[in-house]
């Protein structure tokens, strides 16, 4: 019944998405733009890692579009509580956790479709990477894609308006992105900065990514990359579908 409740829900929102198209391709812009008018900056710069310049810049580009674009998935909830979409879906014996899992599975297609186009406008600028490490790429924005969505969600059933949740999501986004060297390697940086990277998990993502991306696999940063990705979908799930269970979602 999990199963066929979260096809159910998460087939009613990606029809959504898809009546949408615009906003659909809309959302891969902003990091679009960093690449054409930013990535051309950095070549043939030292950026302190493998690789060449966009072999840093892309995969931070890929989890910043996944960042902004699933902290801000909440604002729909809000929407819906307005309309009373939330009420309707309440009174239906619909799982709890479908309602979340539909939501945030459309959230991940979404996004790696959008990460699809912004690798193959890097590879047109120049971009060489193997195809595992791309895909391994994918992976990572599908998980923290899910992870956010999560408690995006959870954090819209709990406020009242989009006036409350806008700021709160802007205080959590932009120290995210600034700390987890999503532009450039945090060990670029004066070392207490570095240091204080450590403790934003999205750090732990981008460095994975970055080794992925020039065919290391098999190193630290995969193995903790891979690990603070499982954990925090893990939590922010769980957290999610307690805060639906609670908040009759």
């Amino acid at each position: 019944m999990l199963l066929h409740d979260t096809a159910i829900i998460y087939g009613r929102y990606l029809r959504q998405s898809l009546r949408s198209r615009f906003a659909l391709l809309f959302g891969v812009l902003m990091p679009l733009l960093y690449l054409v008018f930013f990535g051309p900056l950095l070549t043939g710069l030292p950026l302190g890692g493998r690789g060449s310049s966009w072999q840093v810049l892309v995969p931070g580009l890929l989890l910043q579009l996944g960042l902004f674009g699933a902290l801000f998935a909440g604002f729909m909830i809000i929407l819906e509580k307005g309309q009373g979409v939330t009420e309707r879906m309440r009174v239906t014996p619909v799982s709890r956790l479908a309602l979340l899992l539909g939501r945030v599975l459309r959230e991940a297609t979404v996004f790696v479709f959008q990460a699809v186009l912004l690798v193959l406008a890097a590879v047109a600028m120049g971009l060489r990477a193997p195809l595992a490490g791309i895909l391994i790429g994918f992976a990572f924005v599908a998980l923290l894609t899910v992870s956010l969505a999560s408690l995006s969600y959870a954090l819209a059933m709990k406020v009242r308006t989009p006036q409350e949740f806008g700021p709160l999501v802007n205080a959590v986004s932009m120290p995210s992105m600034l700390l987890s060297g999503l532009m450039l390697p945090m060990t670029l940086g004066p070392a207490w900065l570095d240091v204080l990277s450590h403790f934003m998990p999205f750090r732990y993502l981008v460095d994975a990514m970055r080794d992925a991306y020039v065919g290391s696999y098999a190193t630290d940063h995969m193995l903790y990359g891979v690990l603070v990705a499982f954990a925090l979908t893990l939590v922010a799930v769980t957290v999610g579908t307690r805060v639906f269970r609670t908040s009759g979602a």
